[in-house]
């Protein structure tokens, strides 16, 4: 009995902040997020696991932990808008598929936080990529348009990755979605709409009783209610220029707040979107369409969004590979070829730090070099826009966290200690 104690004990200690200590990241090319342009030869002190500051050229306070940056790039952790870390170990072994439910009578009442796998070897891998934060999303529910409701994950070393449940409601709109509302978008909006109407009625009838032929059942509609109180999010996936116009009307119509998934034909509507202040969470990968509402896909969609005003974040689907497999290294490479189409380097690193963080309610502590945020910190080897180029250091709430995956040990394991090694007799 006593082990596992233990064993619980120092993963609560790993994974919470170093008390009282102070760190200085000395020589630094600080990428503050804040700041379209970075700081050269920057100091910046942490403790107690948030940033204290950042100052070119900064003194450290005497008995700091220093680490030298060696004039690489510094930047915040990444996060990711959207990925299914930690309900997705194999593609291939349905018992380790937590993101969907295909029966039942769950809708907007599904909530994967329950499923979330903090020992997955695929979150080592992520936060071996500097990934730390990012939303974990439903792929799909029973009780259609609705996936369910999503999770903010925190890639920590410990028992648990949930960082905060109910963090958006999804829905899906358009594509081959339709099926399950009947055969049509139509339905699928009209089912919307009902969903919302019912939790209304349902908010403002008398405790105890419900409203009579409602299509919802009360776990439904009772999670729609911190939609309707702007508590909540609603993200709905859809990529069509005729959908998202009409998730803008529902978002007035509703006062609600709405974040766009997907977006493949957004820039068609980027200023009715930059009006509406509704932000698009966007695969900067997405150029061939995979369905005929991505006919409209471009590689320049981030460009012209954000000119527009609109805030992007990113996240990389792969064919859905990439939304639990390499998640880090995607979202890198996802955003350098933004940047290769017109996106400003700026805007790409904010795409995949502060502004998905502001998206999802987590902005005023997450995703800047700043005072008062957290100190989720990456110490780059080379241009982290670059997918060559790896974490050097990565600290976490101030912590230093080991880099080794099971992929690292694996290499470490069998690899010859000398390339030569590797040759078959003869060839040596």
């Amino acid at each position: 009995m006593i082990r596992p104690l233990l064993i619980a004990a120092l993963a609560a200690f790993a994974a919470a902040p170093a008390a009282a200590e102070t760190v200085a990241i000395v020589h630094a090319r600080a990428h503050s997020i804040a700041a379209p342009v970075p700081v050269d030869d920057a100091t910046i002190l942490i403790t107690d696991g948030r940033i204290v500051s950042l100052t070119a050229g900064g003194a450290v306070p005497p008995g700091a932990r220093v680490i030298d940056a060696g004039n690489r790039p510094v930047t915040p952790a990444l996060m990711s808008a959207a990925t299914q870390i930690g309900l997705i170990e194999v593609a291939a072994a349905s018992d380790t598929m937590d993101q969907s439910v295909g029966s039942g009578p769950l809708g907007a009442a599904f909530d994967v936080q329950y499923a979330l796998n903090a020992n997955s070897v695929l979150v080592q891998q992520a936060r071996a990529d500097g990934l730390v934060r990012a939303m974990s999303f439903p792929g799909g529910a029973a009780t259609k348009p609705f996936a369910g409701q999503g999770a903010l994950i925190r890639l920590v070393p410990g028992p648990s990755i949930l960082d905060r449940p109910k963090a958006a409601m999804f829905v899906v709109i358009g594509g081959g979605s339709s099926a399950g509302a009947g055969g049509s978008r139509a339905a699928q909006w009209v089912l919307l709409r009902n969903a919302l109407d019912e939790a209304k009625t349902y908010a403002a009838a008398p405790k105890g009783s419900a409203p009579r032929d409602q299509l919802l059942n009360r776990l439904d509609i009772q999670a729609l209610a911190p939609v309707l109180t702007r508590a909540m999010p609603l993200a709905i996936a859809t990529n069509r220029e005729s959908d998202i116009r009409q998730a803008i009307r529902l978002a007035a119509d509703y006062r609600i707040r709405v974040v766009i998934v997907g977006g493949a034909e957004a820039w068609r509507v980027a200023p009715e979107l930059a009006a509406a202040a509704i932000p698009v969470v966007i695969d900067p990968e997405s150029n061939l369409p995979y369905s005929f509402d991505e006919l409209g896909a471009r590689l320049d969609n981030p460009a012209l969004l954000r000119k527009a005003g609109v805030t992007i974040a990113f996240s990389v689907a792969g064919g859905g590979l990439h939304l639990s497999y390499n998640a880090g290294l995607a979202l890198r490479e996802g955003a350098g070829i933004a940047v290769a189409n017109g996106l400003p380097y700026a805007e790409a690193l904010k795409a995949i730090t502060l502004n998905p963080a502001a998206i999802w309610g987590i902005g005023d502590r997450f995703g800047t070099l700043t005072a008062g945020a957290d100190a989720d910190i990456v110490i780059w080897d080379g241009d982290p826009l670059e997918p060559s180029s790896a974490p050097a250091v990565l600290l976490v709430q101030g912590r230093e966290v080991s880099l080794t995956t099971r992929q690292t040990e694996l290499r470490d394991r069998y690899a010859p200690a000398r390339a030569e090694d590797a040759l078959p007799p003869g060839y040596r």
